[in-house]
């Protein structure tokens, strides 16, 4: 392990990345940015060969960040053969919900399997994917095992969480505190090493468990406090108030008070999923999170909150919601970004849809509708003009992307049914 410790620190390690997306891809060229050698991994081979020509398949990052990690060194493959060449391997793959909501782990495990045939002494495996507490040291290190590999002996074991947070300018991949926690103090020295070399900050804890529990705990935070402004935002509308009024009002206190912003559900591949990795795991311990089941359930109900003041706002007009043709402005989780992983705009089209509508959708950051396991539309971007926010019945702002023109909007729109709480006027309805 001395050797591994000695490549790491003279920069002269090969680090492998498993998963090029969203979490992937940026450590891969911050990585290739300081000198490293990096070989990306995935199973998708449109990725492989679009890095490999050079292009970029997510927006925020550029063509010319590919070329200059290419340049540095950079490669992609489909062929897990080439783990045999690294130091290090970093797995950044999804870990979804079931249809039960049951966590899904058969990314990583299946990543796991498809590295050990290649995996030898003297190796680094970290896992950035969220999941619930135990998983490295129940999944990852008995796998190992069967391999004939022991932690802090004869390899390195350790879980880092990502912290990725798509369209933030004021943090980069390297700015982000990393969390880190290993399976032996050897294994926590080695993969503190290494990140060392890529991120600024690093944030050691004692143990595998206390880092994943650490990434659920920052989203489940996110998750109960955007339940509870959810939930008020609701009380608010029955009381004919302007929750966005009194959420800016609030936040003038100096101190005790975090403003949290409501909106049409969750999105993105934390916030809506990571909670119920904990929920399912503490039952484990006989424990039940209702708080955090509670935070699901408002959060759940959003998109269906969304479609009934759709309906409200169409039977102000005399329409009704089937039969009317429906836009739903923003697809992505939140503004700026073409990210549209769990995405409560989808949730409200196909709730539409169900109810009779011509739904279509218009988005500058997603100009076709992405492939999805649970949901189907043949759609492209709709261009907004004049005539075409005219042409639709109602418009739903899902996702309030600063590309939008809100003064048009809200000049051609018949009704808008507005999510965020960026409009005001006669034909607006707030949900």
């Amino acid at each position: 392990m001395d050797g591994l410790l000695s490549r790491i620190q003279s920069g002269q390690c090969v680090v492998g990345i498993y998963g090029l997306g969203y979490v992937g891809l940026p450590l891969a060229l911050r990585f290739a940015e300081v000198g490293i050698r990096v070989i990306g991994f995935d199973i998708d081979p449109a990725k492989v060969t679009s890095l490999n020509s050079g292009q970029s398949y997510i927006e925020r990052i550029t063509a010319s960040e590919i070329e200059r990690a290419r340049a540095a060194g950079f490669v992609a493959t489909t062929d897990f053969a080439l783990t045999r060449e690294v130091d290090a391997q970093i797995i950044c793959v999804p870990t979804p919900l079931d249809s039960h909501h049951q966590p899904d782990l058969s990314y990583v495990a299946n990543t796991v399997d498809a590295i050990l045939p290649y995996f030898k002494a003297g190796q680094l495996m970290s896992l950035e994917s969220t999941t619930w507490p135990g998983t490295t040291d129940e999944l990852l290190a008995p796998r190992l095992a069967e391999g004939g590999f022991t932690p802090g002996l004869d390899c390195a074991l350790v879980y880092s969480p990502e912290r990725e947070d798509p369209g933030n300018a004021h943090f980069t991949t390297a700015q982000i505190p990393k969390v880190i926690g290993g399976m032996t103090p050897q294994c926590l020295e080695l993969g503190t090493a290494l990140y060392a070399k890529a991120i600024e900050r690093l944030v050691p804890v004692s143990t595998t468990r206390a880092a994943e529990m650490t990434k659920l705990l920052e989203n489940i935070h996110r998750a109960v406090n955007i339940g509870l402004v959810n939930e008020m935002k609701i009380v608010a509308d029955r009381m004919g108030i302007d929750i966005h009024e009194v959420i800016k009002a609030a936040a003038t206190k100096p101190f005790g008070f975090v403003p949290y912003t409501p909106g049409p559900g969750l999105g993105g591949h934390c916030i809506p999923i990571d909670p119920f990795y904990l929920t399912w795991k503490a039952k484990e311990y006989g424990v039940n999170t209702r708080f955090i089941e509670l935070a699901g359930e408002i959060n759940h109900y959003m998109p269906h909150w969304v479609v009934q003041k759709v309906a409200d706002a169409l039977n102000s007009k005399s329409k009704a919601i089937n039969g009317s043709r429906i836009l739903v402005l923003g697809l992505a989780y939140k503004k700026n970004i073409d990210d549209t992983r769990e995405s409560p705009a989808v949730e409200i089209m196909s709730l539409l849809q169900d109810k009779g509508a011509i739904v279509a959708y218009a988005d500058p950051h997603v100009p076709s509708f992405p492939q999805k396991r649970d949901y189907h539309f043949d759609l492209k971007s709709v261009t907004l003009t004049a005539e075409t926010m005219a042409d639709y019945d109602c418009l739903v702002l899902a996702t309030d992307h600063d590309a939008f023109d809100y003064n048009a909007l809200q000049q051609h729109a018949a009704v808008i049914v507005d999510t965020r709480g960026r409009l005001h006027g006669e034909n607006v309805v707030n949900a």
